[in-house]
């Protein structure tokens, strides 16, 4: 496991939220929009979704025209791994893995797939102090 953290301060940090939502107390919704306020560049993904904060939404993130610098799930852990199934096909290997979203069968994927990864730390929270 690597502390991602850093790279919310480099500049042109990218974030894809998997499963980003409308819903107002969503996570999903709560990060996208969070982060989108900080000044990051968000992806919004949910495969049922088209838009998001009137955003574009894709369906996974091999989808997303651009490559986002780290891939947050905010997913079950069963659905996380086809997302990392998704971002190994896209190039990405940063994963944040937010709480609650996380498991051992996830653990073994992102560890096999040679992923850098954090998990069980809020993307948020972390982003609180970060220049962007």
């Amino acid at each position: 496991m690597t502390d991602l953290t850093s790279l919310l301060n480099e500049p042109g940090t990218s974030l894809a939220i998997v499963g980003a939502t409308d819903h107002p107390t969503k996570y999903g919704g709560i990060i996208y929009r969070d982060m989108k306020s900080k000044g990051f560049p968000v992806f919004a993904v949910n495969p049922y979704r088209d838009s998001v904060d009137g955003d574009s939404c894709w369906k996974t993130v091999a989808d997303i025209p651009e490559k986002p610098t780290i891939v947050v799930l905010v997913v079950p852990a069963r659905r996380g791994l086809d997302v990392l199934e998704d971002s190994a096909r896209a190039g990405i290997d940063n994963i944040w893995i937010q709480p609650g979203a996380f498991s051992t069968e996830l653990r073994d994927a992102l560890e096999e797939g040679g992923f850098t990864w954090l998990a069980e730390a809020c993307v948020m929270v972390r982003a609180r102090t970060a220049a962007v």
